[in-house]
Formats: C-alpha cells, sequence, structure tokens
C-alpha cells in the first residue's frame, strides 16, 4: 500500500473570529469554553475522503497584528488555506479582502482558499444580538459574494460549538487539494506573467 499523501492546511483570519475552535472542535469533537489566542499545536491525522487517505496536517495562526511577522512562517508550503471570518463580525468578514486576500497572495500565490463563516450557531440566535446590540449579522448571500471577489474555491459556514459543517469544511479542504477545480485558471496567471521583450 502506498504511502497516503501529506496536506499541510492552515487556518488564517482575524483574532477571535474561532479559527483554534474549529481546529479543536474537528479533531477532539469538543467545544472549548474559553478563548486562547493560539494554543492548538499542529497537528496530523489520517483522514478518508471519497476513498482515499491522506494525512492531513492542520496550521493554526494567530490573527493578531503582534504576529503579523511570524505568521508567514506557517505559510511554507501549505496545500489549502482555510481562510475564517465569524458571521457576527462585520470587521473580519472585511478584513477578509482588505487584509488575509493581500497577505496570502503575497507569500502563498495559487495556493487555494475555503472560505469559512465561523460563529454559525450565533447568527441565528436573537438572545445574542440585544446582548451585542452593536454586532452585525453576515448573511449567507454576503459569504457567497465574498467567495466570488476574492476568487475561493469554496464557502462554508460552520458552528464550532453544534459541529454543524465542521467536519464539512476540512473534507471540502481536502478535496480541493486533491482534484483541483479549475486548471485553467493557472495557465492564465502563467501567460499574464511572462514578460516579452520586442
Amino acid at each position: 500500500m502506498s504511502a497516503s499523501r501529506f496536506i499541510k492546511c492552515v487556518t488564517v483570519g482575524d483574532g477571535a473570529v474561532g479559527k483554534t475552535c474549529m481546529l479543536i472542535s474537528y479533531t477532539s469533537n469538543t467545544f472549548p469554553t474559553d478563548y486562547v489566542p493560539t494554543v492548538f499545536d499542529n497537528f496530523s491525522a489520517n483522514v478518508v475522503v471519497d476513498g482515499s487517505t491522506v494525512n492531513l496536517g492542520l496550521w493554526d495562526t494567530a490573527g493578531q497584528e503582534d504576529y503579523n511577522r511570524l505568521r508567514p512562517l506557517s505559510y511554507r508550503g501549505a496545500d489549502v488555506f482555510l481562510l475564517a471570518f465569524s458571521l457576527i463580525s462585520k470587521a473580519s468578514y472585511e478584513n477578509v479582502a482588505k487584509k488575509w486576500i493581500p497577505e496570502l497572495r503575497h507569500y502563498a500565490p495559487g495556493v487555494p482558499i475555503i472560505l469559512v463563516g465561523t460563529k454559525l450557531d450565533l447568527r441565528d440566535d436573537k438572545q445574542f444580538f440585544i446582548d451585542h446590540p452593536s454586532a452585525v449579522p453576515i448573511s449567507t448571500a454576503q459569504g457567497e459574494e465574498l467567495r466570488k471577489l476574492i476568487g475561493a474555491a469554496a464557502y462554508i459556514e460552520c458552528s464550532s460549538k453544534t459541529q454543524q459543517n465542521v467536519k464539512a469544511v476540512f473534507d471540502t479542504a481536502i478535496k480541493v487539494v486533491l482534484q483541483p477545480p479549475k486548471q485553467r485558471r493557472k495557465k492564465k496567471r502563467k501567460t499574464q506573467n511572462t514578460c516579452s521583450i520586442l
């Protein structure tokens, strides 16, 4: 039997959007109740998706400004990015295009991105919005719009607390690496980068 393919999957996004919780929820089926900036150690496990076994390596990154110079070190060799924003934070949604896409395109051009809307359980929680009147929910349509704008391979909304769609996020990331959707785009990009001296 051949060794399973290794896939490096890196999570990025603003601080406190739930990246670490999503990783903990996926790997241990539990939801951590305290906010901890980044304590999730790199993790790898064999995962079967559509009959293929892959060795999935998960890298967590810190979204806070203090880590701006260290964070890109995690990007080297990445096969796919999970770019997360919170469905109850307009600022984290806006930072996807403003901060994260320029950073990823600079350090890891051409690596596929899965756009992930986190905290799905809170978007429908009326009590949450009563307690946090300044919070602005992000709709599924807005998420799809952002996916198109940034050219992400997929958009998935999930809740680490209820585990809704958490497995789907990682399955999709694996599938995108195993079966890249549009080979066409890469060719187009190559021709744009050529330099002709006449």
